[in-house]
């Protein structure tokens, strides 16, 4: 497939665009979106831009009853000189097929759909938001059609990519998250699917959510699910933890997700000098730092999120107020600076950022 391929059709009505202040995360989508058919035998075909609209699914279609399916998460900023900027869009493909091929979906031509996307966002330029703390939200995804109940892939399926305004993830945008460590569920194994960006994952972390929030708390720190001990992530972040003057983010191990902006906080820090580590780190290590007042900063790291300051862990009866519940200095530099080369108004020594147009 090339460019040409694809087919556009434009939409008469455009909706009318919402006031940036009033955007919140994943509520507001623009006019198109694009689409392509995968069926055995035959492969990717149909690609095309179109209005957005509803799709239409069997009620038998795998989808709805198997789950199986994948998607990933970037973000589309206009530069000050008004040019569509993406930020190591490649990296998302690439993981966008990882996930796929743990989950028996094939594979998409990664520089075609980078392509597709590039020309999606010329279409929808004027939907990207220009305030701070907003972006266009792009939300590329894969899902089963096929019409048959029994338990095998599916032989059919829809690549989509839709794109939303959004404002901060977290209603407390940069300052700090308080988070529950999770002690009874748990949402992934090595060998699982915990590595994977798919719908599943999501589904089973909801409920612990749902009652860390009614006790006030933002989201919850996962253990792992084999000992209970080690941590693994915040909700949809990866997450850090500044202890005696050094940076420890848990190794990835087959039940994390291989985050695109942990990778690219690793290569700040380090690019600053900065002592980081990747290694296996206990919840009960954490709070010992705690008690030594050497526990000084802890963050998340996630596309929707960029960085999220954390002010206080609860585990269990213990309680663990970080920084006086301050956003930290460590924190706050990587925030201005990771968003500052998205953006491009801070030099980008990594050649992370995709000129769209």
């Amino acid at each position: 497939m090339d460019n040409k391929e694809i087919k556009i059709t434009l939409c008469e009505n455009r909706k009318s665009k919402p006031l940036p202040d009033t955007l919140e995360f994943g509520r507001v989508f623009t006019d198109h979106m694009f689409v392509m058919d995968y069926e055995e035998g035959k492969g990717w075909f149909n690609p095309q831009i179109l209005p957005y609209q509803p799709i239409t699914l069997d009620p038998s279609a795998k989808i709805l009853h198997y789950g199986q399916s994948v998607f990933e998460g970037l973000k589309a900023y206009l530069s000050a000189e008004d040019d569509i900027l993406l930020f190591r869009p490649e990296k998302n493909f690439e993981r966008l097929n990882r996930s796929s091929e743990r989950l028996c979906i094939p594979a998409v031509d990664e520089d075609f759909v980078l392509t597709a996307l590039k020309k999606l966002l010329e279409i929808e330029k004027d939907w990207i938001p220009k305030v701070e703390g907003t972006s266009l939200y792009i939300r590329p995804f894969i899902f089963s059609t096929e019409p048959y109940l029994g338990l095998a892939s599916s032989q059919t399926f829809q690549f989509m990519i839709t794109l939303s305004p959004v404002g901060a993830y977290y209603k407390e945008g940069i300052n700090p998250v308080k988070i529950a460590v999770e002690t009874d569920f748990v949402r992934a194994v090595p060998g699982g699917t915990g590595d994977a960006k798919t719908g599943g994952n999501y589904a089973a972390s909801l409920k612990a959510q749902i009652l860390s929030a009614k006790r006030g708390y933002s989201q919850v720190l996962w253990l792992d699910g084999v000992e209970k001990k080690y941590v693994e992530e915040v909700g949809s972040m990866n997450v850090f933890f500044k202890i005696n003057g050094e940076i420890v983010t848990p190794a990835l191990n087959g039940s994390i997700l291989e985050g695109i902006t942990r990778d690219s906080i690793i290569q700040l820090l380090k690019h600053w000098n900065v002592p980081v580590q990747e290694r296996r780190i206990s919840i009960a290590e954490v709070y010992e730092a705690f008690i030594k007042g050497e526990l000084e900063e802890a963050f998340g790291t996630g596309t929707a999120a960029v960085i999220s300051p954390i002010g206080e862990f609860a585990w269990g009866d213990k309680k663990m107020v970080i920084n006086q519940g301050e956003t930290g200095e460590i924190s706050r530099k990587l925030y201005n600076t990771l968003t500052g080369i998205q953006k491009g108004i801070e030099a980008d020594p990594f050649g992370w950022t995709v000129v769209v147009s």
